[in-house]
């Protein structure tokens, strides 16, 4: 059995199948081309550099594809990283790979469907649970339940967008029970969608990259589409109801420089904002200490945190 790359030393001869994440081609010192790679099974990632005879692979070599890959384990700059000697792809009609190779949640997936339900039950505006039946159905709904929420800095795994979602909705429930002046079903409601938008901002390849639609608007906006064409099916929808769901969809990243369009304006959007941040920001920074490889008791440095992070032994101890 192969190792799991959170487990690969310096010195360990590869002989492994991994998800090809990412592959670029670079320039050495001296002018010649390589393969930039990156590399990643349900543990975590690994960058790896294909100095030669890589043209083969090159012309079939995707990313989101399961690849064979044989090498060995170098440390560079205080980190581990694959030189590849030789790799291919590898066909898996069945998929069967792919699920020792990509990450889900550690929740239980049941669990987590039966609680986003009840938590839809309890919502008491009529409108606003009627519009998140419209919207959460069919195929979007499938996406939402399986989609990451982000590509690789939170909750980027299988069902990830779901785990988000329902840690977003307890901290705005507490906060709520703290400030009972603040609307309960409709900060569950924009909690609920204000990252419905990565349904199809993302693609459902293994990689999750971004779509064009994606690319082209943003989660944001997409889900503050998806509000606007539901509600006008429902009829007598309140506008003003409509349009506070809708500033907290637009404002729930914060500052304009964040790619919110619009900063927060009310209680439920101030709170909904930090709700979000909390639930991402805890569960990038625990992943990151947890997927990281370099030796001693600090993370290699997180370009999105901008900083490295102090690796609590009894922590990772505790997530094995």
């Amino acid at each position: 059995m192969q190792k799991e790359i959170i487990n690969l030393k310096a010195g360990d001869l590869i002989d492994h199948l991994f998800l090809l994440k990412r592959i670029e081609i670079k320039k050495t010192r001296a002018n010649n081309d390589y393969l930039d790679l990156e590399f990643s099974d349900k543990t975590g990632s690994i960058s790896g550099k294909f100095w030669d005879g890589f043209e083969e692979f090159q012309k079939t070599a995707f990313s989101g594809m399961v690849a064979k890959v044989k090498g060995i384990v170098k440390s560079f700059n205080g980190a581990l990283q694959i030189e590849v000697k030789n790799a291919e792809r590898f066909s898996d009609p069945g998929g069967t790979a792919l699920e020792g190779l990509v990450k889900k949640s550690k929740r239980d997936f049941n669990e987590m469907q039966k609680e986003l339900f009840e938590r839809i039950e309890k919502i008491q505006n009529e409108y606003l649970k009627r519009l998140l039946r419209q919207i959460l159905k069919g195929k979007r709904y499938e996406s939402f339940l399986n989609k990451p929420a982000g590509k690789s800095w939170h909750h980027s795994y299988l069902h990830g967008l779901l785990e988000h979602t329902l840690e977003v909705i307890k901290i705005c429930d507490l906060m709520c029970d703290v400030h009972p002046e603040l609307n309960r079903d409709l900060l569950t409601t924009g909690a609920i969608l204000h990252d419905f938008g990565k349904t199809q901002e993302l693609s459902a390849s293994m990689d999750f990259d971004y779509t064009d639609k994606g690319r082209l608007l943003g989660h944001i906006v997409i889900a503050a589409i998806e509000v606007e064409k539901a509600a006008a099916k429902i009829e007598w929808f309140p506008e003003e109801l409509k349009n506070q769901l809708l500033h907290l969809i637009l404002s729930h990243q914060g500052k304009l420089e964040f790619a919110s369009p619009v900063e927060p304006k009310t209680l439920e959007a101030i709170t909904l904002y930090h709700a979000d941040e909390l639930s991402a920001k805890t569960n990038a920074y625990k992943n990151a200490i947890l997927s990281d490889s370099s030796e001693g008791n600090w993370t290699k440095f997180i370009r999105l945190a901008n900083t490295s992070l102090y690796k609590n032994r009894d922590f990772e101890e505790s997530n094995k």
